[in-house]
């Protein structure tokens, strides 16, 4: 018996990639609240309900300028990613001045 040492195991399965179940678009649609819309190509109806509401939970109020929209951008593609689902960003803006998506980390 060991004492004041706690054993840590870790178990990691080789899972290969699985396909997307979704996609989902966020777009920004002005100054003018509501500021966003999420738009859903295919998946489960319920699965993209739950994503758009928090999505919009976290983006409601906050244009693509607001310095808060960029942490919680990323949340929302860590957020994406869990679900298994494509995420896509339109902020109207031209690519060249559009801040660079998280969800392609280098």
């Amino acid at each position: 018996m060991v004492r004041g040492r706690l054993a840590v195991v870790s178990h990691v399965e080789n899972l290969a990639p699985q396909p997307p179940v979704g996609r989902v678009r966020v777009v920004y649609l002005g100054p003018v609240a509501p500021h966003w819309e999420v738009q859903s190509d295919f998946g489960d109806p319920r699965l993209i309900d739950a994503f758009r509401q928090r999505v919009m939970a976290r983006l409601v109020l906050l244009p693509p300028h607001d310095p808060q929209f960029r942490r919680n951008r990323e949340r929302v593609a860590r957020d994406a990613e869990r679900e298994g689902l494509i995420l896509e960003w339109d902020l109207g803006l031209p690519d060249e001045q559009a801040p660079p998506d998280p969800a392609y980390r280098s």
